[in-house]
């Protein structure tokens, strides 16, 4: 389930407090683990990212990602994004103490 900000709720719940108050346009395709895309007739996709990363080329992976939503877009019901929240969360941490440190 998703809250009104397009975040699935695993999303927002494992950091409420930042996660909250943001709203996701595009996703870097480091922090995706996995891909679910389920189809209208109860057919999952999963595309493992995570184990593709080393061996595809990003720009490959986004290709043939954008390749099975416009084939089957028809047929799809929903495209769940599996997000590495925890390297979410170490990159936020890092850019805010970054950011802090030069502000004094």
């Amino acid at each position: 389930m998703s809250n009104k900000k397009g975040l699935p709720s695993e999303i927002s719940n494992y950091w409420p407090e930042i996660f909250k108050d943001i709203e996701i346009k595009a996703i870097p395709i480091d922090y995706i683990r996995s891909i679910n895309i389920v189809f209208s007739d109860g057919t999952v996709w999963t595309v493992d990212i995570d184990r593709n990363k080393e061996s595809i080329d990003v720009n490959d992976i986004e290709e043939i990602i954008e390749e099975i939503i416009d084939e089957n877009e028809d047929s799809i019901e929903t495209v769940d994004f599996k997000l590495d929240t925890e390297q979410v969360q170490k990159d936020i941490k890092k850019r805010t103490d970054i950011f802090m440190k030069k502000r004094r």
